[in-house]
Order: structure tokens, then C-alpha cells, then sequence
């Protein structure tokens, strides 16, 4: 990877980590739920009007909008007013890995190397120790809500596999299309409609700062310059650097919330991150030229 290319994806994945941040100030007094839906909205509008739809059926839209709106950033976003601390709740949606592998190996009947099954082990007994050692910054109705979202990302990325879509980007932005809608039906089937009158009373410029940097930073130009790596680099170079997201989502929280962990939680994190580095880091393979998927 070229340098300028290293540091574009280190800067995204600072955006990716100081997101969670970000989501905590929005929440503060808007429900999650409406302000993910928020997000989505100024996310799709106007860019969709830009963006040619992908070549793919309607219900693989419409189910990643449902699942990648509620089921993940939904959630994810309800898991911090329910507790989780914003660092945490970065660190905790990264087990999405090990779900996956659990998928594989329990449903798919994929084989599992020895180096992931070790990273499995050293995830798990971290997750333990992380959840055992809380000193506040994790509750049971956070975990709750942060095991779906982690659970949701297996099924977002079942959802684009089989959408068979060359246009990861495009892809992206016409599925969010579909997240709006569910999320505010859904706030207010638990609510009532009295919920929306209330975000809209409450809503202040910290709201809007919150939600327009989710929508673009976070979203829009995250999502396309790391589609855009994603084309001239192979995944063995690429997906290490997520890990990056929750060591910078911890920093963003100690500075702007004064997150802190305990000692023996800090040890876990850096067992958790090498566990989950272990299984999605590809095995070494011949790096083919040429792009493998497009962000038209």
C-alpha cells in the first residue's frame, strides 16, 4: 500500500472509531433509533439522485436497509443510552467476527485454520474478561442490544453475498435507502408517535452536528474511499486496518467523555483486537490484478 493510501485509510478509520463518540452526543436526548434514522436520511438525500441503482433485486435493498440501519447502527446506537461506554460499544460490535465464524463453521461447515480457531480462543476468554472487569462501562441491556448489531453484520454481509453486486458503494447508499422508514415505524411502535414530537422539541445543534458528521464523514466518504482500497488492495492488506476503528473509538472516548477501563480491561482489549486480527486476516494468497469490486 502506498503511503498516501496508508494514511487516507488511517484517517478513515479515525472517522470509523471518533464516530462512536459522536453517536453518544447525538443520543443524549433524541432516541437512538430516530437519530440513526436521521443519519441515514441526510445519508441517501441527495446522493442517491447521483448514483446509478445497482443491477441487483429490490429485496436485497430493502433487506440490508432493514438490517444494516436497524439491526446494526440501530442498535449499536441504543447500546450506548443503555450503558455500553461509546469505546466499549466499538470494541464489543467487532465480535461480529467471531459470529461469522461460528456461521461458517456451524451452519456453512467451513473448516477452520488453527490460527483462527486460536484467535477465536484469545477473542473469547478477552470478551470474558472485558464484561467480567467492568467498572461501570458495561451493562446487560447494552450487551444485549450490541450482540444484535454484531449479530446483524453476519447477516448484512450474507445479504450482499448473495446479492452477487459489483457495486459495493452504489449498493450501499441505495440499501440505505431503505433504513429510515423501519427505524422511526419502530421507535414508534415502542413509543408511541409522541416520540418524534419529542426529538423534534429537543433537538439542539449539538443533534445536528452528531448527525451530519454519521451521515457524510462518517458514511458517505468513509464508505467510498475504503471501497475505492478495497479495489487496488487485497483483503490480507485491507482488513487488518479495521482494527484500528476501536483503538481510536477508546481514545475519542477517554477525551471527549472521559471513558476510562480498568487495568485488567485494557489488557483484555488488546487481547480481543489480536483474537479477532487472527481471524480476519486472510491466508497469504497471490494478489490478482485488477479491481474486484466497483464504487460507481
Amino acid at each position: 500500500m502506498t503511503r498516501n493510501d496508508l494514511l487516507l485509510a488511517i484517517f478513515v478509520m479515525a472517522i470509523w472509531g471518533f464516530n462512536f463518540s459522536m453517536i453518544k452526543m447525538g443520543v443524549t436526548d433524541v432516541h437512538p433509533l430516530l437519530a440513526t434514522a436521521a443519519r441515514f436520511t441526510l445519508a441517501v438525500v441527495p446522493a442517491i439522485f447521483f448514483i446509478r441503482r445497482p443491477s441487483v433485486k429490490w429485496r436485497y435493498l430493502m433487506s440490508y436497509g432493514v438490517v444494516f440501519g436497524v439491526g446494526i447502527w440501530g442498535m449499536a446506537s441504543w447500546s450506548i443510552t443503555a450503558g455500553l461506554s461509546s469505546g466499549m460499544s466499538s470494541v464489543l460490535l467487532s465480535s461480529n467476527a467471531l459470529i461469522s465464524m461460528a456461521v461458517g463453521v456451524f451452519i456453512h461447515k467451513e473448516a477452520a485454520s488453527k490460527r483462527k480457531v486460536m484467535g477465536a480462543v484469545t477473542a473469547l476468554i478477552a470478551l470474558l474478561v472485558l464484561v467480567s472487569a467492568t467498572n461501570g462501562n458495561v451493562t446487560v441491556q447494552g450487551l444485549l442490544f450490541i450482540a444484535i448489531a454484531a449479530g446483524s453484520w453476519t447477516v448484512m454481509g450474507m445479504i450482499v453475498k448473495g446479492s452477487k453486486t459489483t457495486h459495493a458503494f452504489a449498493f450501499n447508499v441505495w440499501g440505505m435507502l431503505f433504513a429510515p422508514i423501519p427505524l422511526v415505524l419502530f421507535a414508534i411502535s415502542l413509543y408511541g408517535a409522541d416520540i418524534v414530537f419529542d426529538a423534534v422539541r429537543v433537538w439542539d445543534t449539538k443533534t445536528t452536528v452528531a448527525v451530519l458528521f454519521q451521515a457524510y464523514p462518517t458514511t458517505l466518504f468513509g464508505y467510498w474511499v475504503w471501497n475505492r482500497l478495497l479495489i487496488r488492495y487485497p483483503l490480507s492488506t485491507t482488513a487488518p486496518l479495521t482494527l484500528l476503528v476501536p483503538v481510536f473509538a477508546l481514545v475519542s472516548g477517554y477525551l471527549m467523555y472521559a471513558e476510562r477501563l480498568s487495568s485488567p480491561q485494557v489488557l483484555a482489549c488488546g487481547m480481543f483486537l489480536v483474537g479477532i486480527g487472527l481471524i480476519v486476516k486472510p491466508a497469504k494468497e497471490k494478489w490478482r490484478t485488477g479491481p474486484k469490486v466497483s464504487v460507481s
